[in-house]
This record gives C-alpha cells, sequence and structure tokens, in this order.
C-alpha cells in the first residue's frame, strides 16, 4: 500500500485523440468504483462491454471493463481497466466519474509503486518498466525487457546468497575462538571473498553495458569554424540535420540530435565554432559550445586538413579531462591520395574521415562505442541505472576492505561487518534496503499512469 493509502486513478493512454483511451483504478474501492460506473461487476480478467455513466445515468461513452481481483492484478489490489475512447474530454469526465466514487488521482509512479510495496516486483523491475517505456533503440528495449522478466534482480540474488554463505562461515568461526583449529586461517575465506568480487565485476560490467543502453553518449563536436563539424553531424545522423554553408559562423547555437549507434543512443551537441570573436551572438553560441563539451563522455575534434593551423591544438587543451577526445581529420577527399591516407596526429587518438563522401565514418562509428566501453553485441545486456553502479561499486569496495584486513590482521569481525556492508549496498539496488525518501525520488520520475 502506499504512503498515503486508499484508491487511486490515472489516465495510462498519452495525451491527444485516439482510438482507445484506458483509465486504470487501483484500491479497495475499485469494485464499488465499476458497479457506480457501468451498474455492475464483471467477472475478473474477464472483458465486458459496458456503458459509463454519470451520476446522473447520462452515458457519458462506452468501452471495454476489465476487472482484476487481488491478489491476482499488477499491483496486488482490486484493479480496474477502463477502456473507452481516446480523447482528453472524454477521458476526463470518465476520472471526474472515478473520482465522485472515491478514487483519487494517482501520483506519477504509484501504480509501479504499489506493485513493489506488495512484492508484485523488486525495485529493478519496477524501473525497468519506466525504461522500455522510454527506451529509444531496440537495444535498450530488449535490456529493459530482461530486467523487467528479473535478469538483473536475479543476478544481485545470487551475488547476495554468496556473500551471505561466507558471512555464516566467517561468523561461525569466530563465535567459536576455542577450537584448536584456526578455521579463517585454516580456510580459502580470502580466495572466496576473491571469487565474490570476479562475480561483482562481471555484474558491474553488465551494468554499465546496460547503463549505456538507457542513457546513452553525450557527444560534443568541436572545431574551428568551417572545419565541418555541421557535415559531420549530418554523416552521423544519415540525414541533413543541420544547415551546412561555407560561411564561418554559421551556426549560432548548439544543435542537438539523437542517432541509434549500433543500438546504443547518442545525444550529438554540433556547438558553433570555438574561437575569439567580436560578433555577440556568436560569443554566445561559444560560450554554449563550452558548457556542451564539459557535459560530454566523448569530445570529437574536427579539423579540416586542408587548412592545418596550431588553434586545433590549443582545443584540444580546452577538452576537460574526463571527456575522450577523438581528433577527427576532415576533408581528405579534397587532399591528393597519398596525403589522405597519411596517420592520424601521434599526439592523440584520431581517424581520416570525409563527412562529405562518408569514408572513415564507419571507423569513427567504432572508435566512439569503444571509448565509453560500448560492447559490440548488447546480447544477454540488462537495463541499469547510475544509482545501481553506484551500489555496486560500493559493495566492492567493502569486499576489498574486508579482504585487506583479513590478509594484514586475520580479523573475522572486520571482515564480517564489511561483508555485511556489501550486501546493504546490494539490497539497496533490488530495494529491500532503502531510505522511504530515495524510493519515493524514483518513482516521482515516473509516468502517472505508471
Amino acid at each position: 500500500m502506499s504512503a498515503e493509502g486508499g484508491t487511486i486513478c490515472a489516465v495510462a493512454t498519452p495525451p491527444g485523440v485516439g482510438g482507445i483511451g484506458i483509465v486504470r483504478v487501483s484500491g479497495p474501492a475499485a469494485r464499488a468504483i465499476c458497479t457506480g460506473l457501468t451498474g455492475r461487476l464483471p467477472p475478473p480478467r474477464r472483458a465486458e462491454l459496458a456503458a459509463f455513466r454519470a451520476a446522473d445515468g447520462e452515458v457519458i461513452d462506452s468501452g471495454i471493463v476489465l476487472f482484476f481481483e487481488a491478489p491476482h492484478s499488477f499491483t496486488g489490489e482490486d484493479v480496474l481497466e477502463i477502456q473507452g475512447h481516446g480523447g482528453s474530454h472524454v477521458l476526463g469526465r470518465v476520472v471526474q466519474r472515478v473520482r465522485e466514487l472515491g478514487a483519487r488521482d494517482a501520483h506519477p509512479g504509484e501504480f509501479s509503486r504499489r506493485a513493489f510495496l506488495n512484492d508484485k516486483i523488486d525495485l529493478v523491475q519496477a524501473e525497468a518498466i519506466a525504461d522500455l517505456i522510454e527506451s529509444g533503440t531496440d537495444a535498450a528495449a530488449r535490456a529493459a525487457q530482461r530486467s523487467l522478466q528479473g535478469a538483473f534482480s536475479r543476478r544481485i540474488h545470487e551475488l547476495q546468497e554468496t556473500l551471505t554463505d561466507l558471512r555464516v562461515f566467517v561468523e561461525a568461526a569466530i563465535d567459536f575462538p576455542d577450537e584448536e583449529i584456526d578455521f579463517l586461517a585454516e580456510s580459502d575465506v580470502l580466495e572466496r571473498c576473491a571469487a565474490a568480487v570476479d562475480r561483482l565485476n562481471g555484474l558491474l560490467a553488465g551494468a554499465r553495458q546496460g547503463r549505456l543502453l538507457r542513457d546513452g553518449i553525450v557527444l560534443a563536436i568541436i572545431g574551428r569554424p568551417n572545419a565541418g563539424k555541421s557535415s559531420l553531424l549530418n554523416a552521423l545522423a544519415g540525414a541533413d540535420r543541420a544547415i551546412v554553408t561555407d560561411i564561418p559562423g554559421t551556426t549560432r547555437d548548439v544543435l542537438r540530435e539523437q542517432i541509434d549507434l549500433d543500438g546504443v543512443p547518442v545525444h550529438i551537441a554540433d556547438t558553433a565554432g570555438i574561437r575569439e570573436t567580436e560578433d555577440r551572438i556568436e560569443a554566445e553560441g561559444v560560450r554554449r559550445a563550452r558548457e556542451a563539451l564539459a557535459a560530454a563522455d566523448v569530445a570529437l575534434l574536427v579539423e579540416d586538413v586542408t587548412r592545418p593551423a596550431p588553434e586545433d591544438d590549443a582545443l584540444q587543451r580546452e577538452v576537460p579531462a574526463g571527456v575522450h577526445c577523438i581528433r577527427v581529420r576532415n576533408k581528405i577527399d579534397l587532399l591528393p591520395a597519398e596525403a589522405a591516407a597519411g596517420p592520424a596526429p601521434e599526439d592523440a587518438v584520431g581517424v581520416a574521415i570525409s563527412a562529405r563522401t562518408g569514408q572513415g565514418i564507419e571507423r569513427l562509428r567504432t572508435m566512439i562505442r569503444a571509448a565509453v566501453g560500448a560492447r559490440d553485441q548488447a546480447e544477454g545486456a540488462f537495463s541499469a541505472r547510475q544509482r545501481h553502479i553506484d551500489a555496486l561499486l560500493r559493495a566492492r569496495a567493502h569486499l576489498d576492505a574486508g579482504r585487506a584486513e583479513m590478509a594484514a590482521s586475520g580479523s573475522g569481525e572486520l571482515l564480517a561487518e564489511e561483508l555485511r556492508l556489501a550486501q546493504q549496498a546490494l539490497g539497496e539496488i533490488t530495494g529491500e534496503m532503502l531510505p522511504d525518501d530515495l524510493l519515493g525520488r524514483i518513482f516521482a520520475s515516473f509516468c502517472i499512469g505508471k
């Protein structure tokens, strides 16, 4: 049950005009609401045609009603689905009647939160619902579906069971200090800890891949004016998304585009040429370009190979630490064949391309994926978020600390405590050990109907 309790309702279909609009109701008053709205309660899980009536008997709409009896529903409560005609006005009248019959408006994510609190799904699965709705690529949708089916949660639980077995052994040895044999010293406890860390590292690698599939890569394209930045954006997007001219300073603002890079969403920011300028509008574009660069995971420093200049090296020095920089030697189609085949700059990762002809673009796409550790195949990946990665890193830190204490002093007590803290960090991922305020913030990011 949610913190406020009661019966909740919400429109579960997107705003706008459509053939079908769905209103969801969950809570103890669902049965009475169905009877008050349609005149009867259909048998559980059987769709029936009904008229939806106002308090005075006027027909508001007609459509299908479905009743799901607790605990055999998504939320674990009595749930009613009202499927009428799409359109904000008619759905608004149905919702108003449902409110009159005893429901209140649901908070964002409250249906999923009730499913979580009633043990129908864990927190990872609840988040996977939102990730599936928001997925922008086929790979991201498949990863979210695997998390929704419990792939990520099962691996977390398996690791927790491994740590539980280790804790039982360590704490049993601590409880019998008078035995002639030092069980901890004679055992393979350190090897078992190392094996647990290896399993955690594998899980962490999968979570990082899942975060990439969910959140994508933030890519900033920088360079001198007329180096071909907008042409490169168009080449990566596979369409003319940016205006391309020979006039320096054509791009005055940050142009943003999202592309699918072999299953990984890439959020591209095509920036204004970074240079000193007296033009106030262009100067504002340069300022925004530097902001986009600071927020990027990867920067593409585009250089015009027909006009080499020391400013390119100065631009590379503007790339913040932690942002992977790839130097892109553009316009090689304008060079003699032997010059175009020359190596990229030796002081940086680089690639030679022609944004106009497409030469070298596939190589650049591969380098972008490699820069953030994206694997070529996302099969078997699961959806994950940054909070999951943070929790896994804390669990690993506790395991490493426990191993170090055990190796240095043979202290089983300190090892047992670090194992407990590692389990607690893992429990935060599935929601078993999560503060209520953080739980509220997570579900607040969901859409109302979920």
